[in-house]
């Protein structure tokens, strides 16, 4: 069988579709910043001012957190610490569970007080047990906002209050909060938390009550954190998740706490009516790819990669999947080798073009092992 030559360019997987932010007609937020976001791809549906470098007061937290949950993901802090207050935390203002001066508390409560009642106390505590000082912590913050190519932001505490000689210079955008706030909801277990609308600690003694109050009132909200002081006013990183499409909805330096909630909630609605997720999944299973001298006769192929594409509501019973793939390949075939490609498109435009590679690699026949096959055959069919 003759191969099936392919005359496909090697894609970028699944690159994050350009759905311009200009077509969000008729949306109006009083916020004058604020930013919408699809978590799962990372594109910005609506964008208002969401660069200008302001003061996020405590949806600093996003950081402080996504710090905490990958420390106890890479093992250097754990589930079952008990954490310690020293003086510094303990002498936090602002919000607060008015920890005391060496008490222990375990790490769920402390995450608990953090994510639920935006406790600044807790807060300073966790980046001490993190890092040996909260100087030390906010060097991580910075260098992790680096990573994430957070170009407006520029941390001074871990907390966000503006009550220290250097806070004119804790800054960063409604477009950074987003993606530092899309990073910390890839760690489920936050959820468990940022969720809750009213809990306790200290056994019971100590009630807490969610600073976000779209988790009682708005259906799917998944977080994320407020934030409120006299510099920055009210903000807010507000995440909801339905059918299947999860929204980051962040706006800063709003006059009233109902201008926060109200402009998260007009900016989520706008997505969740507009926009949803088209599967980077195969229509059918990929049949197995013939390997000519190959020890093996056989290679599976599989998709490079499977991360969901954004797509207008309008334009989703439009959208088509193509599939091509080699008939047969020439051994020897590299793990990760192209053999086809899945085109998405919708309406004649190219959402992605998706490799499909070979599973495992597939050595070629010997010289020898070649030799034996043929006389097998031969004498088989003598």
């Amino acid at each position: 069988m003759k191969q099936r030559i392919l005359a496909i360019i090697l894609a970028f997987a699944l690159a994050a579709c350009v759905l311009p932010a200009a077509r969000a007609e008729g949306v109006e937020v009083a916020a004058p910043s604020a930013i919408l976001m699809d978590a799962a791809t990372g594109t910005v549906l609506f964008e208002k001012n969401a660069h200008e470098k302001l003061a996020p007061a405590s949806v600093t937290k996003v950081m402080t957190l996504l710090l905490v949950m990958e420390a106890l993901e890479s093992g250097r802090i754990s589930w079952d610490d008990m954490v310690t207050a020293s003086e510094t935390a303990a002498g936090k203002g602002g919000s607060q569970v008015y920890l005391e001066v060496g008490e222990q508390m375990s790490m769920d409560e402390m995450l608990k007080s953090v994510v639920v009642s935006s406790a600044n106390d807790c807060a300073t505590a966790l980046a001490e047990h993190v890092a040996g000082s909260e100087a030390a912590f906010v060097e991580l913050m910075n260098a992790r906002a680096a990573e994430l190519g957070m170009q407006d932001t520029h941390f001074v505490n871990c907390t966000g209050l503006d009550d220290e000689p250097n806070a004119a210079e804790h800054l960063t955008s409604a477009y950074d909060i987003a993606v530092m706030s899309r990073e910390l909801l890839r760690h489920e277990e936050i959820k468990k938390y940022t969720t809750i609308w009213m809990d306790t600690v200290r056994g019971g003694q100590f009630g807490l009550s969610n600073t976000n109050k779209l988790v009682r009132f708005y259906n799917g909200t998944t977080g994320l954190k407020t934030g409120c002081t006299k510099a920055a006013g009210h903000c807010l990183s507000a995440s909801a998740e339905r059918d299947g499409i999860e929204l980051i909805a962040v706006v800063l330096h709003c006059d009233s706490s109902a201008d926060r909630f109200q402009s998260a909630k007009a900016l989520l609605d706008y997505g969740f009516a507009n926009y949803a997720l088209v599967s980077a999944e195969t229509p059918e299973p990929l049949a197995p790819v013939q390997v000519k001298l190959g020890v093996q006769g056989l290679v599976t192929p599989v998709l490079q990669a499977s991360s969901p594409i954004l797509v207008g509501k309008g334009e989703l019973a439009r959208v088509t999947k193509t599939v091509t793939v080699a008939q047969e390949v020439t051994a020897p075939v590299a793990a990760g080798q192209q053999l086809g490609t899945m085109t998405i498109e919708a309406d004649g435009r190219t959402l992605a073009e998706i490799p499909i590679i070979a599973s495992a690699a597939v050595e070629r026949l010997t010289l020898w092992e070649l030799t034996v096959r043929l006389l097998r055959r031969t004498c088989m069919g003598g």
